[in-house]
């Protein structure tokens, strides 16, 4: 019924208030006769009932007039009060006027008496025809139904930002503070959060917005995973300067990132160690325009050198990290170098000119498949890009030397994985040398977001409808969020005294099958039943690609070395003497000559211990043959 007259004409709606406001206009008289004489039907009331009908008569028409129906009920403000008090004197002077007209004598309390019955009954008939009117404006509209998850500042705030939109509509709130439960805020029941599946089931709730952005990392994965598992949307409400400051908008509401379900809560820096080597001095970062590389940057700038060279060999990277950055710290000397790390002598000249005293270097190839169909730019730019950079360092004199490598280069199975060891293994021979940079590198797995990486290529087959393709049921990858790794990069590099290794803690592995379900539940779809066929988004196991591997490690040996980070260890592995080195260099040039990937392969089999191709299919037998000598061979370097 109620839907029906809110989609009544205009004009119709209007007459049906003015029927309304005649009610109570002669309610309310009559109201003030009983009132005043104490009794159901006074008799001065009953004997003239006719003659009282005149005064809302003559009433309605001076209210019409003057605008008091032209406002829309259910968007009334606060400022609605004034035309009805406005209201409430006409309808007094009007009765004073039917009054006088008839020579009836009036006492003159009851015109005060009318007048607040008046005030009372139009405008409490408004007020609670704007309180229900919107219930049935969202049937109408079909908003969005959503719940809040949590009742405090954040959540209250956000449930009012909502109130008056055209989109949804807050069904419930939830809460784990058992003193508030069976409240109401803003008219809408808070909730314990037991009862949530429940409550979604019956108001039909589309989403969950979690609004607790005080909550800790682990606390907000352990909620997400569970109204995830209910099929519901999952939000979040993450802008914690927003909540101190009491701007929370309906705009810091963002989709859940898998960041916030597979990150772990961050360890406070060592402003010490963070500091050391960065803090007034000329730092420079290789491969500025990447995801690792900017964060670097980014992170750098927070600690305030006295400049900061970005060098990146892609034009629009390196024009995109500098604009970024410039607005970041508008004081800071900025120096933008497009320049590649295998060019050694320009690289040389930079940092001369420039004085650089801290290199961060994490330019390299590093997407596996990639690298691994095209073995010899892999290691043009892995091998000897990080050969003739650290080489320009030493020569210019820099103080430090940070090489940021992955935990495929532990006992590698792609040529990815094998270029990078060969690069920790260059830093290690020089620094044993005798090389008066300090050099070292820093092993992690995955970075959460990363180009080119699982999780966004896993958000773009979500977005287009699916499939998502994992390679197999039980590979598990480490998984750590970019701004970690970063900081913990830096706080390593101050730790170094040279040719060390240094591990990241990166938590437990998590199973790339697993990682694909929790993506597909926080977009609010369902993963298709490959029994049944039921289910939004099919899951397709794709088979393993070109020199990936089931598990990946940290450590080529047994032991490491705890340091004075609770997640940074010192891994104790062996080096290649220098000598070894240079001869395998000389080889690994002589096959980028003549573009020999195979003779390239098999230098890197011999040169790399543990490097064993996963597709050994597509290998040779004289490189399956070099397998076995392997070992040997670094047995006898």
């Amino acid at each position: 019924m109620f839907l029906k007259l809110n989609r009544l004409p205009r004009y119709l709606k209007k007459l049906i208030v003015l029927g309304v406001d005649f009610l109570i206009l002669w309610i309310a008289l009559w109201a003030s006769f009983a009132m005043r004489y104490d009794t159901w039907w006074p008799e001065n009331f009953v004997k003239h009932i006719e003659v009282w009908a005149l005064a809302p008569v003559l009433t309605i028409p001076v209210l019409y007039a003057l605008g008091l129906y032209k406002a829309v009920i259910r968007y009334l403000s606060p400022h609605f009060l004034m035309p009805i008090l406005r209201s409430a004197v006409i309808a007094v002077m009007m009765f004073a006027v039917v009054a006088i007209m008839v020579h009836i004598q009036i006492p003159r309390p009851l015109y005060i008496v009318y007048g607040v019955n008046v005030v009372l009954l139009m405008g409490g008939t408004r007020l609670l025809a704007k309180l229900y009117l919107p219930d049935v404006n969202v049937q109408d509209c079909n908003k969005r139904r959503i719940g809040l998850y949590g009742a405090g500042k954040a959540g209250t705030q956000i449930a009012h930002a909502l109130q008056g939109s055209p989109e949804y509509r807050v069904m419930a709130f939830f809460d784990d503070n058992s003193e508030i439960q069976g409240w109401e805020i803003l008219g809408v029941r808070v909730f314990s959060p037991d009862r949530m599946a429940e409550i979604v089931a019956k108001n039909q709730i589309h989403e969950v917005v979690l609004c607790i952005p005080s909550a800790s990392r682990c606390r907000r994965r352990e909620l997400i995973e569970k109204m995830a598992a209910m099929g519901v949307e999952v939000k979040i409400l993450p802008g914690i300067p927003n909540i101190v400051s009491g701007k929370v908008r309906v705009d810091d509401i963002r989709q859940v990132e898998i960041e916030d379900v597979l990150g772990r809560d961050p360890v406070a820096p060592d402003a010490e160690l963070i500091s050391k080597g960065i803090t007034d001095q000329v730092v420079m970062v290789s491969g500025a325009g990447g995801s690792i590389g900017s964060e670097l940057c980014r992170q750098i700038v927070d600690q305030k050198p006295a400049v900061l060279l970005l060098l990146e060999a892609n034009e629009f990277a390196l024009y995109t990290v500098h604009r970024e950055l410039s607005r970041r710290d508008p004081a800071l000397s900025l120096v933008p170098v497009l320049c590649s790390v295998e060019n050694g002598n320009r690289c040389q000249k930079i940092m001369e000119a420039h004085g650089v005293q801290t290199i961060f270097h994490a330019a390299a190839y590093k997407h596996v498949p990639i690298v691994e169909a095209n073995i010899c730019e892999g290691i043009r730019n892995n091998i000897f890009g990080t050969l003739e950079f650290a080489t320009a360092a030493e020569r210019a004199g820099v103080a430090r030397f940070t090489l940021i490598s992955t935990d495929k280069a532990v006992r590698p199975s792609s040529a990815m994985g094998a270029t990078k060891r060969f690069a920790e293994l260059i830093l290690q021979g020089m620094n044993e040398a005798g090389s008066t940079t300090l050099y070292s590198m820093v092993r992690f797995g995955n970075v959460l977001g990363s180009s080119g990486s699982v999780i966004p290529l896993f958000r773009e087959q979500i977005r287009q409808g699916g499939p998502v393709t994992v390679t197999h049921e039980e590979m598990t990858r480490y998984f750590m969020t970019i701004p970690e790794a970063a900081q913990l990069v830096l706080q390593a590099s101050a730790m170094a005294s040279g040719g060390d290794v240094f591990v990241l803690d990166m938590g437990e592995p998590v199973r790339i099958m697993d990682l694909a379900v929790k993506m597909v539940r926080l977009s609010g779809l369902s993963v298709v039943d490959p029994n049944g066929g039921e289910g939004d988004i099919e899951i397709r196991v794709t088979g393993v690609r070109p020199g990936e591997k089931l598990y990946e490690e940290l450590l080529i040996g047994d032991d490491a070395q705890a340091t004075e980070h609770p997640r940074i260890s010192r891994a104790l592995e062996e080096s290649v003497a220098w000598k070894r080195l240079e001869g395998l260099l000389n080889e690994f040039r002589s096959a980028l000559e003549a573009q020999d990937a195979e003779q390239a392969r098999r230098i890197l089999l011999r040169g790399v211990r543990g490097f064993h191709p996963a597709d050994t299919a597509s290998v040779d037998t004289a490189t399956r043959a070099t397998l076995h000598d392997a070992e040997v061979l670094h047995q006898a370097s």
